[in-house]
């Protein structure tokens, strides 16, 4: 637990946590996978003090699942909102049960540097047998197997980050010499089913590590730098972060807020007429942004912070954005992202030691 501070996130894929979100959505349909919109939901979210924006991501078209999104890749997305945005993390989905490690490694480091150390990353699993397909790979189908390509991808991130030294581009017009050799380095990674060598082709990250989200239950949690845990109410949520084992815990958390044109209770019954809301097994709050309010700095005793799920975006950003952050920020519940600060500094966590050079002093002092 970093404080009595909450930091909060806030899942923006779509037009929100309802399947049918987009028949409440302000804006016509085409507009979904549009520049502007993804620029519009970003910057609303950094304007109210959000933590972090989280972007969900999948390889399957509409119409295969009941969600009926349809997406521009979330890594994509999270580059496009580094560029508007100046303070607010961003951190997309991005399984690993079919990706490349390597390539996702790759990704997410140039998506650090861009965003100048706001980037984190979403673990998660593909459990659909349609994934496979459309990925050209053989099914995993047991949840072990697909938890070992989670474990095993994660550890070969985390290396191939660390596989340049910080200094190792050292830019010597003086010697025509762009790398330090000596400071790339080989991780030698063997899995029981992918094996890579190294090194990477980006740089270190700016923080050396990206911040690591995702459900200790799914990947290892020193493996973790930020759990999500879910549970139907404070107990449930209680529990969860106490057996996470991580050094930042956010509880999932959805909402359906009042709004001046219709309550909570009206929205839900609204769109339940075209799909049901699944019941994922988090804390689910239908009301005022009062209510909401007092529940989250109930939450602020047990967890670090939270992960909002709204209902609608175009209906429950706004607000947050009013009523629910300048509320929490009057009780100093929670901090506004400071200009100049990586994610890892938000949330409390160190900036890590590069393993390779590490080593190399360990190695010195014998």
């Amino acid at each position: 637990m970093s404080g009595p501070a909450l930091h909060l996130a806030v899942e923006l894929d779509g037009d929100g946590a309802h399947p049918a979100a987009w028949r409440r959505a302000a804006h016509s349909p085409d507009q979904l996978l549009t520049p502007r919109r993804v620029a519009h939901v970003a910057a609303v979210a950094e304007n109210a003090g959000f933590t972090l924006v989280t972007l969900d991501d999948g390889a399957l078209p509409p119409g295969v699942s009941p969600d009926p999104v349809g997406r521009i890749g979330a890594v994509e997305r999270a580059a496009f909102v580094a560029a508007s945005t100046s303070t607010i993390g961003i951190a997309p989905t991005v399984p690993l049960t079919y990706a490349e490690p390597f390539h996702v490694s790759g990704q997410l480091a140039s998506l650090d540097h861009i965003s100048a150390g706001r980037a984190g990353w979403v673990v998660t699993e593909e459990d659909r047998p349609e994934a496979a397909r459309a990925w050209g790979r053989p099914e995993v189908s047991e949840p072990d197997a697909r938890a070992r390509e989670s474990r095993d991808g994660v550890e070969v991130a985390r290396a191939l980050w660390d596989s340049w030294e910080d200094d190792a581009v050292i830019r010597s017009v003086a010697t025509s010499r762009y790398l330090d050799r000596d400071r790339l380095h080989y991780i030698d990674f063997t899995g029981e089913t992918f094996a890579v060598k190294g090194p990477a082709i980006v740089p270190r990250p700016p923080q050396g590590q990206l911040v690591v989200i995702g459900d200790p239950d799914a990947v290892p949690a020193a493996q973790l730098d930020v759990a999500l845990v879910a549970g139907r109410d404070l107990a449930a949520v209680g529990a969860a972060t106490v057996a996470a084992g991580t050094p930042v815990v956010l509880a999932e958390v959805e909402v359906a807020l009042d709004t001046p044109e219709a309550t909570g209770a009206e929205r839900v019954a609204d769109l339940e007429r075209y799909a049901p809301w699944t019941d994922r097994g988090r804390l689910r709050l239908t009301g005022s942004a009062t209510q909401l309010v007092a529940l989250l700095a109930e939450l602020s005793t047990v967890v670090d912070g939270v992960r909002l799920h709204p209902l609608v975006i175009d209906e429950d950003l706004p607000v947050l954005s009013r009523l629910v952050l300048p509320a929490l920020g009057e009780r100093r519940l929670v901090t506004r992202p400071l200009p100049g600060t990586s994610l890892r500094s938000t949330l409390g966590l160190e900036r890590p030691a590069n393993r390779f050079a590490a080593a190399a002093v360990q190695e010195e002092a014998r």
